[in-house]
């Protein structure tokens, strides 16, 4: 197996009049290296009271209370279901990615604007491309939780309350929901031995250099198990968030994802089971009020197995912020729900996403531990975090201090129908990133000046991929598509419960805790309000 790789190369140079071999080539490693996910896939049934589109954390948490609630529920996730291993390389890294990292495209241009080829297969992350954005989105079961970079922050009241306007009580959420949220997920902060060792040496530059430029950072709650990191330190497991793996998967486990939480807990209860491999293509309503699902059983390798309808009393949205907005916006235009409302594909936005970077202050290595540590807070201009992380796909030293900003951006687009193609889509306005990317510069660079940065990375432009999101929020706005709990206006019994029910932004910060608090509080109220069993 050792010398097939290496005949192969990168797969760049086997593709071209070769693909259809080299796809067959990688197939067999994939299948060599993580044989789980090439398991005969289980048929869901042919009616369900509730059935969950995607397993990330709005549908994660749904699938669960509507489980503990006595409600049998269809949990349909397009991507594989990953495991872990503290020794086998499950999932691939950021430096030299390889067909497990992506779903079904061939290449790829990250934040350090570093184009990379591979062959195409069902991996974690969907880069989908749109004029002006691209949008990162996750594609496994646990979704986004599985490749994100841990931090779960609760925004600042006046800045949540500016952007939610009375929807959502912010004070109920705090009270009631963000500690809920965090008590199931098992958040901290990093303790100091973490801090402290060598992976973490960014973390500590990073917070040096904010404080020589007048700010205090802040201390970020953390999906990440900080025993598994400590088992990497120690040599115990083999290295992953010590050594700049996140953003497509850990493959030890390092964090504490929704398959170790909500998804298995749903699952213990025997009324719960979660379907990979199942892409849901279209949503509809039959003359008698079920809710109809057409599903299309993927293979990893992209080979079509099946396709079905199924059907359920209630359904559930959890697709994330582009899934969901895709379904209900095909169904709008197509009729298969005539009765949604025009905010339908409205309030979209990419929740102020920008990337960056300064250098050290002083010759230094930096580390590849990817739990982020810290945060500042800037209202001097355009309201803003940013958030120390780490420099992804770059395996080696640079001397960078990369930050992660998450501007207040109150530019919004809409979701489109093209009917010739049956596709949607959206478009971003250049203008409206450039200026976010510009307000969280300023601030960046108000921190290396005074904190004397050796380097300026702008000239060589590693301002980043400032053109994308990892943080799709909107599409299916409470209170405008949905009432405040996310029931679907015009369709009894259909609710959207992830990020497309977010208004653009979670107010400077990651969204995932927001989200999974946001639908604590929904599926509480659905529950309440018309029993287990009711509409």
């Amino acid at each position: 197996m050792a010398g097939l790789l290496a005949g192969m190369g990168s797969g760049a140079a086997v593709r071209g009049a070769g693909q259809a071999r080299a796809d067959l080539l990688w197939n067999a490693l994939f299948q060599a290296w993580v044989p789980e996910i090439f398991a005969p896939l289980a048929d869901p049934p042919e009616h369900t009271e509730a059935i969950v589109i995607g397993s990330g954390f709005g549908a994660a948490v749904t699938a669960l209370r509507l489980a503990e609630a006595g409600v049998q529920n269809t949990v349909l996730e397009r991507g594989s279901r990953w495991p872990n291993d503290p020794w086998r390389e499950i999932f691939t890294g950021d430096d030299l990615p390889d067909g497990r990292g992506f779903w079904h495209r061939t290449s790829f241009t990250g934040v350090t604007k570093v184009p990379m080829r591979f062959a195409s297969f069902g991996g974690v992350l969907d880069v989908t491309e749109y004029p002006g954005i691209d949008v990162w989105r996750a594609a496994a079961v646990g979704g986004g939780s599985v490749v994100f970079t841990g931090a779960m922050v609760a925004p600042p009241k006046h800045l949540f309350d500016s952007v939610f306007r009375g929807v959502v009580d912010y004070d109920e959420l705090d009270r009631l929901y963000y500690p809920r949220v965090r008590q199931m997920l098992r958040l901290n902060t990093m303790p100091a031995d973490i801090y402290n060792s060598e992976p973490f040496t960014h973390s500590r530059i990073w917070d040096e250099q904010v404080r020589a430029a007048g700010y205090e950072p802040v201390a970020n709650d953390s999906i990440f198990n900080w025993d598994v990191l400590r088992a990497e330190l120690a040599g115990n497991s083999r290295k992953s968030a010590t050594a700049s793996r996140s953003n497509l998967g850990n493959s030890n486990g390092a964090k504490f994802d929704l398959n170790q939480n909500y998804l298995r807990y749903a699952e213990a209860t025997g009324r719960s089971t979660i379907y990979p491999g199942h892409r849901v293509d279209t949503i509809g309503q039959d003359p008698n009020g079920k809710y109809v699902v057409t599903v299309t059983k993927v293979a990893p390798t992209g080979q079509v197995l099946s396709t079905r309808t199924l059907t359920c009393d209630r359904l559930f949205l959890g697709a994330g912020s582009i899934g969901t907005s895709e379904l209900l916006v095909r169904a709008q235009a197509t009729g298969t729900l005539p009765h949604l409302n025009e905010h339908i594909g409205d309030g979209w936005g990419t929740n102020g996403d920008a990337v960056l970077a300064r250098s050290v202050s002083s010759l230094s290595s930096t580390g590849g531990g990817v739990a982020s540590a810290s945060r500042i807070l800037d209202e001097s201009g355009m309201p803003l975090h940013l958030e120390n992380w780490f420099v992804p796909g770059i395996p080696f030293e640079t001397g960078a201090v990369a930050s992660l900003g998450i501007a207040l951006d109150p530019t919004r687009a809409r979701f489109g129908y093209d009917r010739a193609g049956n596709g949607v889509g959206l478009s971003w306005p250049a203008a409206a990133q450039q200026a976010v990317l510009s307000a969280v510069r300023a601030v960046d660079d108000r921190i290396a000046s005074r904190a004397g940065s050796l380097v300026d990375y702008t000239p060589i432009g590693y301002d980043a991929n400032a053109f994308f999101t990892a943080h799709p929020l909107g599409g299916a706005v409470l209170g405008r598509a949905t009432d405040a709990y996310g029931r679907v206006h015009g369709h009894p019994g259909l609710y959207v419960m992830d990020g497309a029910a977010i208004p653009g932004s979670t107010a400077t910060v990651n969204p995932s805790l927001t989200i999974a608090a946001i639908a604590e509080r929904n599926i509480e109220a659905i529950l309440r309000a018309g029993g287990p069993h009711g509409p």
